[in-house]
């Protein structure tokens, strides 16, 4: 990997365009080194991975909202809609907003977490939706999914959004533009621009993830992707984008990112002094490896509650009467603690009558029922009677969350061996006893103890799936996904159908 130090220039400067990062995302994305077979194993299992999420929400209300609104679109020749038949295609940046709302709704696919959070299977709706379109082939795909992976990690890997109270499509966007310049084989140049456009426009704040959480938290990447795939259309033209979108003077670091942050401290004038990221890329010829950095869900639920699940469950069996509970402390990192935790000081996160949304973002709910139930389930464990539970709500509010910084420094460290997003427990008893254990990392994670392997990822598409479409259409689906036998206008084959009549349809809109 290459490190490429990134500050904010005056204007006056004029820094060259092979000296601005956006440039170098699009070398990354140009470079022709072949996708290893390691990494191209890893895509199909997301894509599998995906479309076990998206089917198993296909009919919630903002995936079924979203999926009115594509069909609205209609276009011979386009992309397809999961759910419905592989025959009905759709202009591609709309496939990109229904399929990526589907995917993101029940919250339980790929993860990364860094400087910053991510879902990097965000980037397969937009760029397998243009995919199709074109009529690329499964090598292709792969290429080009290679790409938005890589470079949406090494963001995430460099560049802190949260702090700056940022939403992480700030990154997304541009990896999705990129990966889609990679996959139409486009010159440095336009992806340039498209990266830089898809900057710009997707500059959101984190308040879609703060308090009452809306249906927004599943649209805002879905809408990424759609605004990346009009942006590469719009660059494919000929047309340009704000630049330099990451180093100007007027750029996102300079006035919303740490370049904010060091001129309200310190004076505007003292913008131009700091280094404020370095951010690694591969270099020319090396392969893109990123995917394999990343790691799915078992459970429907934020990603630093995924370990704290595998807790409950592995704790409750030394708990005989969870009425003779006093007290759980949940130790754990500054993210946990202060996103999903107590220290976030959002009173929604202890309301049984919260949104699914809010709730998938409360450790307090999340392992008060994982320690009732021993199970998660990603309809049951949500479901208002569920978290309207008595006795449930009862033991909810006798947990808390406090930061720890050995847990906070494992979170960040750049060690594999001791990366961790779990915590300690310490639940005290009414008779003054007390029941204390830890775990790093999920159960699923490579290093955890059942790591997912191919394998995991058909069971729990088959798992998810199971009642919503025919034994056979999930069997077709899962054999389609052996990418790289795809050839150039067969990846519509790529697609879940679900038996007629049996899709939701949405309220009318203006589409």
């Amino acid at each position: 990997m290459q490190m490429h130090p990134v500050k904010v220039y005056p204007s006056k400067a004029l820094l060259k365009r092979e000296d601005q990062l956006a440039w170098k995302i699009a070398g990354v994305a140009t470079d022709k080194t072949a996708v290893q077979k390691d990494v191209a194993e890893m895509i199909l299992n997301r894509v599998i991975d995906n479309a076990s999420v998206a089917i198993a929400a296909i009919n919630r209300r903002p995936v079924v909202s979203a999926r009115g609104m594509a069909l609205g679109h209609a276009r011979k020749g386009g992309a397809t809609v999961f759910g419905m038949p592989a025959s009905f295609t759709v202009s591609p940046e709309w496939a990109a907003w229904a399929n990526g709302t589907a995917v993101r709704e029940l919250d339980m696919h790929d993860t990364f977490l860094a400087a910053d959070y991510s879902h990097p299977g965000d980037n397969i709706p937009p760029i397998l939706a243009v995919a199709q379109t074109m009529g690329r082939s499964g090598r292709d795909l792969l290429r080009g999914l290679a790409t938005g992976y890589e470079i949406h990690i090494d963001l995430v890997r460099a560049i802190c959004l949260h702090e700056h109270r940022i939403d992480h499509i700030a990154h997304l966007c541009p990896a999705q533009a990129a990966g889609l310049g990679t996959l139409l084989g486009l010159k440095q140049e336009v992806i340039f621009q498209s990266v830089q456009q898809a900057l710009h426009i997707s500059v959101t704040t984190r308040q879609s993830r703060k308090g009452e959480i809306s249906s927004w938290k599943a649209y805002a990447p879905a809408h990424a992707g759609k605004l990346a795939v009009e942006a590469v259309d719009r660059c494919m033209r000929g047309e340009g984008a704000p630049g330099p979108i990451y180093e100007g003077e007027d750029s996102v670091i300079a006035w919303i990112l740490s370049g904010r942050t060091q001129a309200d401290s310190k004076g505007r004038k003292t913008v131009y002094d700091p280094t404020y990221y370095t951010v690694p890329l591969p270099g020319a010829g090396e392969p893109k490896r990123a995917i394999l950095d990343s790691y799915t869900k078992e459970h429907s639920a934020e990603y630093q509650s995924q370990a704290l699940i595998d807790l409950a469950f592995r704790m409750r069996e030394s708990i005989p009467d969870m009425e003779k509970i006093e007290r759980i402390i949940i130790h754990t990192s500054h993210h946990t603690h202060y996103v999903i935790g107590t220290g976030a000081n959002d009173p929604q996160k202890m309301d049984p009558k919260a949104s699914r949304e809010t709730l998938d973002h409360s450790i307090m709910y999340i392992f008060a029922v994982a320690l009732q139930d021993g199970r998660w389930h990603h309809v049951d464990s949500y479901a208002p009677r569920r978290a309207g539970r008595v006795d449930t709500v009862r033991l909810w509010h006798k947990i808390e969350t406090t930061e720890a910084p050995e847990w906070t420094e494992r979170y960040h460290s750049r060690d594999p061996e001791t990366l961790a997003f779990g915590g300690r427990v310490e639940i005290l008893f009414k008779d003054g006893t007390r029941l204390v254990d830890e775990l790093g990392v999920a159960n699923a994670h490579p290093r955890g103890a059942r790591p997912f392997v191919r394998a995991q990822y058909i069971r729990k598409f088959r798992e998810l799936t199971d009642g919503i479409i025919t034994t056979r259409e999930a069997s077709r689906f899962i054999d389609a996904a052996e990418l790289a036998s795809l050839k150039a206008g067969e990846l519509g084959a790529l697609h879940v159908a679900l038996p007629k009549g049996t899709l939701n349809e949405s309220k009318p809109g203006i589409f």
